[in-house]
């Protein structure tokens, strides 16, 4: 009888987060940067 280990994972079961992990660099800042746009946009309609 063999015994197919069951830690064994085809490349199709790939974990949705490091699909992506080499995007974060990018989007970290980006959004920083929408986000303060976006406040003093605000503080300036406001004003």
């Amino acid at each position: 009888m063999a015994h197919v280990s069951s830690t064994e994972h085809s490349p199709a079961a790939a974990d949705p987060a490091e699909a992506i992990v080499h995007v974060i660099p990018w989007l970290v800042p980006a959004a920083g940067a929408i986000l303060m746009f976006l406040l003093a946009f605000i503080a300036v309609f406001m004003a």
